[in-house]
């Protein structure tokens, strides 16, 4: 039963549906009394205006009833009278005529009728007896949260990759230990996050610097390549893995020297090639050419502490050693590790962690592993040269083209650039243009090699002209010049007191390459420094010891026979003279703070 008007709460009382109960049905005209006014006569004359609401309510069940037909509507729906009472067990008068809704719309909306809805609520609150099939097919646009055991909220990995988020948060860290969070795209390569990040922190693009994957608890690091997706490869870190922002200079380096890295007894071709440095490259990047590197190795066994020096087989399908010698027939070749699902990586601290034999140790590690130590191929080479081959080939061997189309991408890039490059500067100072006031009136240097050459000679003029400053304001000849012992320190090249064994493992870290070097303070004379410089991968050190001549300190590498007034001069010399040095300083080895 329900009353136009009347809340539930009234029409759930006991005592009003005992009275309802009770009363007995009457017409229309018996509404006609104290609590119940008569009707007007323009109502009462104009009879055929109204509206059938039995009948209005016999059509409101059927459709409910057409629409849920697992219920049974007759059981719960009941006309209504005018009065809103229930006729229970009575049947509808046979003088009934079933009229259609003739009202005028304007009538409709200002007349208020009841509307029986005790149906639809007990259908509410009975719903859990109807599954969803009962219903119309509706297709469901979230299917994912109308399961018992979903939760209301889009957990992780929910949506398809195309509708997830296109934007990642991923902390970097530097060498000294501060981080940065950037915030990249889903697609963005390990290139175009070293640019950003080169961007950010205002240093030169030399297409050097490289995302390091670190693995503190593993003990390994590995080098991404330029093609790598970032977000890719960090889906699969540990917790305590992260990435580093680092110099690597020997990134490309086969590619320039490919006769410096494979020694003629590691290699054998199954075509031999005809000699020559572009032979060799195509030789490496040609699946065809099938080029196998082979030597021993110090292999550990799975799960176990102990090392076996084997006779291994690089090739094309994975590494392969042999239980036999050295022989490589097909049935004594065993399959140690495949480069496929596999990437390489070099031991951090191999003897300490793993008990290795020797410090050139490598690992060839599966992607699905994370933090188990027991599924890592550990492998340790004889000297440097011998791991940098070893890892070198596996890189050629897993990406071949695409290492040759990272590589060629800056040099591409190259002659696009003019030939006079300097480091990246401010919008302001890229409108200056070099002038030359040699003569009466200024006249701008068109030529990039001579406005390079002027731009040399006024920096070494500055400095003379600052020694100069300084020996006459020192209160002592004798007593050298405060800014030639300290103009050094703001060089990226320079890094203060660090040990011999810390500057062997930065150049180790930053590629060993002909000409990579770096200056220190000396540990066993206070007033001297040592330069680190790196030649046919292997480090040695040279003392700057200083010296006197006519009461001012120079800086000497030879024995005072060159000698310079500070240590910047004494670096742009030998980047353009050999000297007593073993080769040219080409690379200083930095450390960017984020």
């Amino acid at each position: 039963m329900a009353l136009a008007g009347c809340p539930d709460s009234f029409l759930h009382h006991p005592y009003h549906q005992d009275q309802v109960e009770q009363t007995p049905p009457v017409s229309p005209r018996d509404l006609a009394g104290p609590g119940f006014p008569a009707q007007p006569d323009r109502l009462t004359n104009h009879q055929e205006d109204d509206v059938d609401l039995e009948a209005l309510v016999n059509d409101v069940s059927a459709s409910l009833e057409s629409l849920y037909p697992a219920c049974s509507m007759q059981s719960e729906t009941v006309p209504l009278l005018q009065n809103g009472q229930h006729a229970r067990s009575q049947p509808p008068p046979s003088g009934t005529r079933s009229l259609q809704p003739q009202a005028s719309p304007r009538l409709q909306v200002q007349r208020s009728q009841p509307v029986h809805i005790l149906a639809v609520r007990r259908l509410q609150e009975e719903g859990e007896q109807f599954r969803t099939s009962s219903l119309p097919a509706i297709p469901n646009p979230f299917p994912e949260l109308c399961g018992p055991g979903s939760p209301p909220l889009l957990t992780r990995g929910s949506l398809p990759p195309s509708q997830a988020a296109a934007k990642q948060d991923v902390k970097i860290f530097s060498e000294d230990g501060t981080s940065k969070v950037v915030e990249i795209l889903a697609d963005m390569t390990a290139r175009d996050l070293c640019q950003l990040l080169v961007y950010r922190s205002h240093c030169v693009d030399d297409n050097s610097w490289t995302l390091v994957e670190h693995h503190p608890h593993l003990g390994l690091e590995r080098y991404l390549e330029d093609h790598e997706l970032v977000v890719q490869v960090e889906s699969t870190l540990a917790s305590d893995s992260k990435f580093l922002f680092r110099k690597n200079y020997a990134k490309y380096e086969f590619f320039k020297n490919p006769t410096n890295f494979f020694p003629e007894q590691m290699v054998t071709w199954c075509q031999q090639p005809n000699g020559g440095h572009n032979q060799l490259l195509q030789n490496f990047l040609n699946c065809s050419s099938c080029p196998e590197i082979q030597g021993f190795l110090h292999v550990k066994d799975l799960g176990k502490k102990s090392w076996r020096k084997l006779y291994v087989c690089l090739r094309r399908s994975g590494l392969y050693c042999s239980t036999k010698g050295v022989s490589k027939e097909p049935r004594h070749l065993q399959l140690l590790a495949g480069l496929e699902d596999s990437s390489i990586f070099s031991l951090i601290a191999g003897r300490k962690q793993y008990c290795a034999p020797t410090d050139y140790g490598f690992c060839i590690k599966p992607n699905k592993v994370r933090s188990e130590t027991k599924e890592l191929r550990l492998l340790c080479a004889e000297d440097e040269q011998g791991r940098t081959c070893w890892m070198t080939a596996c890189r050629l061997l897993k990406y071949g083209m695409l290492l040759y189309q990272n590589y060629r991408i800056p040099s591409q890039r190259k002659p696009l650039l003019p030939s006079f490059s300097t480091p990246v500067r401010s919008v302001s100072e890229n409108s200056l243009v070099a002038m030359d006031f040699s003569g009466q009136t200024g006249r701008v240097i068109e030529n990039p090699a001579e406005a390079q050459s002027a731009a040399l000679e006024e920096g070494h003029a500055w400095r003379k002209r600052s020694t100069r400053m300084n020996i006459l304001s020192s209160q002592s000849p004798l007593q050298p010049s405060t800014l030639s012992t300290v103009i050094h320190r703001t060089q990226h090249w320079f890094h203060g007191h660090i040990s011999r064994e810390e500057s062997h493992r930065i150049i180790k870290q930053q590629g060993l390459v002909d000409g990579l070097f770096l200056l220190r303070d000396s540990q066993s004379n206070p007033k001297a420094f040592v330069l680190t410089l790196c030649h046919h991968q292997k480090i040695k050190n040279f003392q700057i010891l200083p010296c006197e001549d006519d009461g001012q300190i120079y800086f000497s590498l030879d024995d005072g026979n060159t000698k310079f007034s500070d240590l910047i001069q004494l670096v742009d010399f030998y980047q353009l003279n050999k000297g007593v040095l073993p080769c040219k300083l080409r690379h200083h080895c930095i450390r960017v703070a984020l």
